[in-house]
């Protein structure tokens, strides 16, 4: 099976963009990279954490990224699945889509709209650090996750099922990556400068509304649909209407949050 799902033939293609900070091609160099595993995974977020300041927005998605990888890095070592070597292709593979959307964008080449409305507005001080991770978590999770199964179960010999040992691999880990969700809403509810928010604001109720676990059901499913649909133009459709829920809540997460 040879699911191509090239994501120039499924974006509206951006604008050439002006860089939103000065280390913007430093950024895009380190997004270039291709890593073939996880510490090669990490050693590309960490390059981009070493670039990333306190006002950009992307700092404090790709912050929550790192330790969600790391997170992965220890369990895969500690023998905590059943076919580790399925979940490390998927960490890479996972990765390896942020890594491109934010160099296409970088560059002005397309990008999905769920990830353009994160870059788009990294600078805006009005956003709360947790709403620019959480609009990442959902761009990432209910758009690329699916794509990520798909290929990883491509170079692996294995389909994306309920029930088998990978599936059960994959959803072992809801409980860490709630666990760092949860950790983030409490250490990144400020604004994105570090002031405070508002006693009571929306933001709550969105924080409150995240649930990870099923956000990564429903990508799993999804990913069963998108083998199933196995690089027919059916599949393309399907990922632009992904990219187009994904997007709106994208946008809905990052709505500034007033002044009291």
């Amino acid at each position: 099976m040879d699911l191509a799902l090239p994501m120039r033939s499924r974006c509206v293609t951006d604008e050439i963009m002006t860089a939103m900070f000065p280390y913007d091609a430093a950024l895009l160099a380190a997004a270039e990279s291709s890593p073939q595993d996880i510490p090669g995974v990490l050693g590309t977020m960490q390059s981009m954490e070493a670039l990333l300041v306190d006002g950009d927005g992307l700092k404090w998605f790709n912050l929550l990224y790192l330790q969600v990888t790391q997170a992965v890095e220890a369990r895969v070592a500690a023998g905590g699945f059943s076919d580790p070597a399925w979940l490390a292709q998927l960490d890479v593979q996972f990765a390896g889509l942020y890594f491109e959307a934010l160099r296409n964008f970088l560059s002005g080449h397309p990008a999905p709209g769920c990830w353009r409305a994160l870059f788009q507005c990294r600078n805006r001080a009005a956003i709360a650090r947790i709403q620019f991770a959480l609009a990442g978590v959902n761009a990432h999770i209910n758009h690329d996750l699916p794509m990520a199964i798909v290929a990883t179960c491509q170079v692996t010999g294995t389909v994306p099922q309920h029930g088998t040992a990978q599936y059960q691999d994959y959803s072992g880990l809801n409980s860490t990556l709630d666990s760092l969700i949860e950790q983030a809403k409490q250490e990144l509810n400020v604004r994105l400068l570090g002031d405070p928010l508002p006693p009571v604001s929306q933001l709550e109720e969105t924080l409150a509304a995240w649930s990870v676990a099923a956000a990564r059901e429903k990508a799993w499913t999804n990913s069963e649909i998108l083998w199933r649909l196995d690089g027919s133009p059916l599949a393309t459709g399907f990922l632009d209407g992904l990219d187009g829920l994904t997007a709106a809540l994208g946008k809905t997460i990052l709505t500034p949050v007033p002044i009291a």
